[in-house]
């Protein structure tokens, strides 16, 4: 039992640090890399808007939401007023739809839909090429590594921290310092962002939670997806410009600034 106070060793080979921790890191690194040139290569572009009315449909969404972000820093409030009647007039009156005459009707079928199925399949490539890695890696793990304790942190932490860092070794006595194979599989799941942000640049594929966050769906370059109702997020956005109200980032600027010098 660990004594409180007294540092805790473990007799262990220190080999396992070099065949076992390198190992791993080199591994994930790889896959990642990997893994961002196929999702390059099996996702398909998103298509341009086919037609004038389409790329307004498209565009006429990112105005309020341009709006709203920035007109606190450009905008006068009488031009702020202008800008955001017009848009919600618009918003609420269908200007901006592609085909004003199918308002209140439900939306496509995605399953009936060719753009819908393709954006379907878009999702469904970039899922497999998440899941199947990870399936592959912690299996791999499993059959060689399981059970082996590799390091020991240098700085303490709290008890919370165990059942993160000791995955597959977790016993009630061993210091919370000390960290499993699988934790350290984990570790560096959700650690080598900047590792792949360096190799691969900012915008990249081979971050696992920042795909899985962003859910491999193109909404930048077309907001509305197969199965989405155009008018009723035109009416959401409306909502949303109706309840804002102007500031400017400049106002009392005279009074900060002396406030400052003093």
């Amino acid at each position: 039992m660990a004594v409180q106070g007294v540092e805790q060793t473990i007799l262990r080979d220190p080999a396992l640090f070099y065949w076992i921790l390198f190992p791993i890191s080199i591994v994930m690194i790889l896959t990642g890399i990997l893994r961002h040139y196929a999702t390059v290569l099996m996702n398909s572009p998103p298509k341009p808007p086919s037609t004038l009315k389409e790329a307004r449909e498209r565009l006429g969404l990112f105005r309020g939401v341009s709006l709203r972000t920035n007109a606190s820093a450009v905008l006068t409030p009488e031009s702020f007023e202008v800008r955001k009647n017009y848009l919600i007039a618009a918003y609420q009156s269908g200007a901006f739809l592609k085909d004003p005459e199918n308002r209140g009707q439900p939306p496509a079928n995605p399953m009936t839909d060719p753009q819908g199925m393709e954006a379907m399949m878009g999702m469904m490539k970039g899922n497999m090429m998440m899941m199947i890695p990870q399936t592959l890696i912690m299996s791999w793990i499993n059959a060689f590594f399981s059970g082996f304790v590799i390091l020991k942190l240098p700085f303490p932490l709290t008890i919370r921290f165990k059942s993160m860092l000791q995955s597959g070794v977790m016993t009630r006595d061993l210091d919370v310092r000390w960290v499993s194979s699988l934790s350290w599989y984990f570790l560096n799941l959700f650690g080598l962002q900047s590792v792949f942000g360096f190799i691969l640049g900012s915008d990249n594929a081979a971050n696992q939670m920042a795909a899985q966050m962003a859910g491999m769906n193109p909404v930048a370059a077309n907001p509305f997806q197969p199965g989405q109702d155009p008018d009723k997020m035109y009416r959401n956005e409306a909502e949303n410009l109706e309840v804002m109200e102007h500031y400017c980032i400049l106002d009392g600027i005279e009074e900060r600034l002396l406030h400052n010098l003093e």
